[in-house]
């Protein structure tokens, strides 16, 4: 049985590309530990307010306060007292589900539903699994169409069954399909262009080699024979 599993690393001012966030980090305290109990009251708090941060416009400093507010008290009500998660704890945890998801509906995709065992794979693919209408109805309705608003809707992921043909009416716009492709074609440029640097860097290196060699022999032909 073969679970994917994915893990997202902030970088040093806790955002992430595919996601960005601007949740405060206290990094100098010590890190929530996410038992299953914890991280089921968080994605079906996250899911309940999907709504709220799929708003072109929010802030979602304060949407992760409210989902750090409501863990704590389901975790208190279940008995658990004395340690609190943050929100930006909730923030960062909540990207690694979003790429555990994805890496999970790109398997489901390929192989069949069947073949994911995640636990919260269902939940999270009821809400986040919109169909391509769905989406589209949303994109017409909320941003009447605009460049930047399509950019924003299209953050949803494909969904597991087939999608019908696209239309003329829908060529504008951009398939969810394709944010996952563009993703990967990002990474592989940024790898070519380090590939390049690191060869530029090695001519540069085996340049001043020759030319360090070249004047050590100059050196010594020029220097007087005894």
């Amino acid at each position: 049985m073969e679970v994917i599993e994915a893990i997202v690393i902030a970088d040093g001012d806790g955002k992430d590309p595919a996601a960005p966030s601007s949740v405060d980090c206290d990094k100098t305290k010590a890190e929530f530990i996410w038992t299953l109990q914890a991280t089921w009251h968080l994605v079906n708090t996250r899911l309940e307010m999907d709504q709220a941060f799929d708003q072109p416009v929010c802030k979602k400093k304060k949407l992760w306060e409210v989902v750090a507010e409501k863990v704590n008290a389901k975790l208190r009500e279940s008995g658990v007292t004395g340690i609190t998660v943050k929100a930006y704890e909730c923030d960062l945890k909540w990207r690694n589900m979003l790429a555990t998801y994805r890496k999970n509906t790109d398997r489901a995709r390929r192989l069949g539903v069947a073949s994911v065992h995640w636990e919260f794979f269902k939940a999270m693919h009821d809400v986040l699994g919109k169909s391509r209408e769905e989406i589209e109805a949303q994109r017409q309705a909320k941003l009447s169409g605009t460049r930047v608003g399509k950019a924003i809707a299209s953050k949803r992921f494909t969904p597991i069954l087939p999608t019908p043909p696209a239309t003329a009416s829908a060529c504008t716009s951009r398939p969810p399909q394709d944010v996952l492709q563009l993703y990967m074609e990002l990474q592989e440029r940024k790898l070519n262009m380090w590939a390049q640097q690191k060869a530029l860097e090695e001519r540069k290196i085996e340049a001043i080699n020759n030319l360090a060699q070249a004047i050590s022999s100059l050196a010594q032909t020029n220097s007087p024979q005894t």
